[in-house]
């Protein structure tokens, strides 16, 4: 575009320093031809964070992601890593504890809201932090709240003000975990937004970071959302992103199974009991997807007849792009305390003691783990 060369000597964003561009919308340092003879020039990013206060929705994939984080253990800084409730195993950065070196860490675990009502927060305060503690990571706090409901909010900002004594803050998170929500929220709370936004750019990375100036002189920095594509979240359309990931909080399906029953959530994932006693078992999904109960053996039958219509979502083309179910056998043990968790999905609480073998079948690639029981 001869627009954009005759500005090579100021073809870089004011803001962050990505060089800019004016062919694609949604990649890094896009910049609308007519905004080229504006002086600063800004790219579209920028702009927005600037005006809107929106952040970004860059993403990077996980080997990039660990580079950055590597550069985050040299310097002297506060962590504050972004997990979901809903999806907990999911949204851990595995080998985080690697990265952060001798730094603090916050466990801000988002959507909180998404938990039934009747949810003991402390249980699952100290249920987070045994998850933490098995995955190696030394958290200073574990903080509940909602971002997008304002709960807990003020408990963010008091453990921020407890820890971080002075330092910068690095904001972490899996994508889709409710960072930007956050970050908008800390900008509102701790900077004068009209300061210019500066970016440090860090070897091995190609990306820019965002870093949000505070009134003390350190800064936010908000790190680009790291995509897993062990996450169902990850894996369907848009459209029935809005079915598989709640909005308001669970209403938790119990069944009481015989063995050799099996039930479909849409054509996205398929519990079977196998065997075992009759008894019953919590499905924590979204209430937007619909269960279908039948027995095992018609169950690979009743899959391929009816997979993306009565078993949706997704519908039938959709379906053509994910990936093929995969079975996933689980024995449960006698007296075991346990969920099943399906990142993206949810997870099935056993509630019998007499031990279970199931089977659980998703997309190839999808993590299914098994865990301490979480309500």
């Amino acid at each position: 575009m001869t627009a954009h060369n005759q500005h090579s000597e100021t073809n870089h964003c004011a803001g962050c320093g990505v060089a800019l561009q004016t062919e694609q919308p949604d990649q890094l340092g896009y910049v609308p031809a007519q905004a080229l003879a504006r002086t600063p020039i800004i790219c579209q990013r920028c702009f927005r964070i600037k005006n809107y206060n929106e952040a970004s929705g860059i993403t990077l994939n996980q080997d990039d992601f660990l580079r950055l984080l590597t550069h985050v253990g040299g310097t002297d800084s506060l962590v504050v890593n972004i997990v979901d409730i809903f999806d907990f195993e999911g949204s851990m950065i595995s080998g985080l504890a690697r990265f952060v070196g001798t730094n603090p860490v916050i466990l801000v675990v988002n959507k909180i809201d998404l938990l039934p009502k009747v949810t003991n927060y402390n249980r699952i305060v100290n249920w987070v932090q045994r998850q933490a503690k098995e995955a190696g990571l030394r958290v200073v706090e574990v903080v509940l709240c909602s971002a997008k409901k304002n709960m807990g909010f003020e408990r963010v900002i008091e453990a921020l003000e407890l820890h971080r004594k002075g330092r910068d803050i690095y904001v972490v998170g899996a994508t889709n975990v409710g960072k930007s929500t956050l970050i908008n929220r800390l900008i509102r709370d701790y900077s004068d937004l009209d300061a210019e936004l500066t970016v440090s750019q860090y070897p091995g990375t190609t990306l820019d970071l965002v870093r949000i100036p505070l009134d003390d002189g350190a800064s936010i920095i908000d790190t680009p959302g790291i995509v897993y594509k062990h996450r169902l979240t990850e894996l369907v359309s848009k459209k029935d992103l809005m079915k598989v990931m709640p909005d308001r909080p669970i209403k938790p399906l119990v069944f009481q199974l015989n063995d050799q029953q099996t039930i479909f959530f849409g054509s996205l994932a398929r519990f079977d009991f196998v065997q075992g006693e009759r008894q019953s078992f919590t499905f924590y999904v979204s209430n937007a997807l619909q269960a279908h109960r039948t027995k095992l053996e018609r169950a690979d039958e009743l899959y391929e007849e009816h997979r993306g219509v009565l078993l949706s979502p997704p519908n039938r083309e959709e379906l053509e792009e994910l990936p093929k179910l995969t079975k996933h056998p689980i024995r449960i043990p006698k007296n075991a305390n346990l969920d099943v968790s399906v990142s993206g999905l949810g997870w099935i609480k056993v509630n019998g003691t007499a031990g279970a073998d199931l089977a659980i079948h998703v997309p190839k690639g999808v993590k299914v783990a098994v865990r301490e029981s979480v309500i």
